[in-house]
């Protein structure tokens, strides 16, 4: 690379950080109501000739000011946000130094480093190894993939060779369980149909005796129980599954026993709900995502599981003469290009992959343990000051335990025939309006007002400015009616 290339890459990156600088000001308003300047700006047909660095001042001028709003402080919408600094630059890093996470650099060290901590950061065992993948979806989907393969594996098939054989087998998890686990099983040709959901408690937590029925009953009917899912802080309410009576379950059954804390499990770090944790070391599987709490860029999932090997064997793809064929000898390694190092694209569905261990990496380096934790707790503070405050007020209603960063709660008055279509309506309103963007979900049939708390950003001021939106809002819009 060339001093001038240097130069170049140097003023692109200068020019855009001032641009993003800027549009974390948000001083300018939604991109929707701007939404006929910019699409006649981006419109067009495909250009014959290239604009050549012109595309860096269209970026800064047209694209990045009309981007999305879940950096903002009181974006709560979603369970993922926009990332910080560190995690931007280790990013981008990544994406130049090392633009895939394979060959012997420091970037494919950072992978399993990074592995390592995040897992210990958890609260997982030091055998629990890992592999990165692009968000939950895919992380439940290779976990289950390990899942079939290890439990086929007891009544001879090899699910990863042969395929499951016309063998009916059952998956087994909440109905508030992450709605990628029906996909899962569609997609590793188990079919949705074999996903049992149970119903959950008064808690909205998985009822262990609707399990155990089950599951009894899948084994009466010569239907192999597969994997039992618990969910370690649900999407919808944050609740936590119990997670050893799960455990105890999936043994007696003689099933895999998988932990989706794609959100919650970071929470395992506040000392207030870390008891609800018991059982996780008995866990086959477990996946976190780091963009989720840990505020890492979008894209960042990580399944763990207790034998790695049976990520290999479920995953691995056939030799190809072009790849493996490219590298040397163990005992004649002399460059980094020598070698894949670990072989990750063999332990999930991906070949072509980034290094986002180097991401993960940097946050955990930049932050420490005691870090993390604070940011935890805090959110979680923020959650239950908004249920504090809805419970100590006659138009609010609290609909679930505050267990997490999650606080469902609406506004009630009398005389109001639909109160869910009135909290709808407050909710619009609210990120239309206002600067306080949760989300809305059902819980037991009820609308209500989901924030979910995981935005650094925010502010115990934030959390409170949005109990006293939805108050006033509600308070209109049932004067007016």
């Amino acid at each position: 690379m060339t001093n001038d290339v240097r130069a170049s890459l140097s003023d692109a990156v200068a020019r855009v950080s001032d641009a993003l600088e800027d549009f974390l000001r948000y001083d300018r308003g939604d991109a929707y109501e701007r939404r006929d300047q910019w699409r006649h700006s981006l419109a067009g047909p495909l250009p014959e000739c290239g604009i050549a660095d012109g595309v860096l001042d269209e970026l800064a001028d047209i694209v990045i000011p009309n981007g999305t709003r879940m950096s903002e402080a009181g974006f709560w919408g979603w369970i993922t946000v926009g990332p910080g600094t560190i995690p931007v630059a280790a990013s981008l890093a990544a994406t130049v130094a090392s633009p895939q996470r394979a060959t012997l650099t420091a970037f494919n060290h950072l992978e399993e480093l990074s592995l390592d901590w995040l897992g210990e950061l958890c609260g997982l065992a030091p055998n629990m190894k890992g592999v990165y993948s692009s968000g939950g979806s895919v992380a439940n989907l290779v976990a289950l993939g390990a899942a079939r393969q290890w439990a086929l594996a007891q009544v001879g098939i090899d699910a990863s060779a042969e395929g499951v054989g016309g063998r009916a087998v059952a998956i087994y998890c909440s109905r508030e369980a992450h709605h990628t686990i029906l996909r899962a099983a569609g997609v590793l040709g188990l079919g949705r149909h074999c996903v049992r959901s149970i119903g959950t408690d008064g808690h909205q937590r998985i009822d262990i005796d609707q399990l155990d029925e089950a599951m009894r009953a899948d084994r009466e009917a010569g239907i192999l129980p597969l994997c039992v899912v618990a969910t370690a802080g649900t999407t919808n309410t944050g609740a936590i599954d119990p997670l050893r009576a799960c455990a105890e379950l999936a043994r007696r059954y003689g099933a895999w026993f998988h932990v989706d804390g794609a959100y919650g499990l970071p929470g395992i770090l506040d000392e207030r709900v870390s008891a609800l944790y018991d059982g996780l070391e008995l866990a086959d599987s477990v996946i976190v995502d780091p963009h989720k709490w840990l505020g890492a860029p979008v894209g960042i999932a990580a399944t763990f599981v207790r034998d790695r090997s049976i990520l290999h064997r479920a995953f691995t793809q056939e030799p190809a003469d072009y790849l493996e064929g490219s590298f040397a000898d163990p005992d004649d390694v002399r460059v980094s290009l020598d070698s894949l190092g670990i072989p990750y694209s063999d332990f999930g569905v991906e070949l072509s992959s980034p290094a986002r261990g180097a991401v993960v990496w940097a946050i955990l380096r930049e932050a420490g343990r005691e870090g993390v934790r604070a940011r935890i707790v805090h959110d979680n503070d923020l959650a239950r000051r908004v249920a504090q405050l809805a419970r100590a007020h006659q138009r609010l209603e609290v609909l679930t335990d505050t267990t997490l960063s999650i606080c469902c709660f609406r506004y009630v008055t009398e005389g109001v025939a639909d109160l869910d279509e009135l909290n709808a309506r407050i909710l619009r309103r609210l990120i239309q309006e206002t600067p306080f963007l949760p989300s809305g979900t059902l819980v037991d049939g009820h609308f209500v007002i989901r924030p979910c708390f995981i935005n650094f950003r925010s502010e115990l001021s934030h959390a409170e400015g949005l109990v006293a939106a939805v108050l006033r809002i509600g308070d209109e819009l049932v004067s007016t009616s």
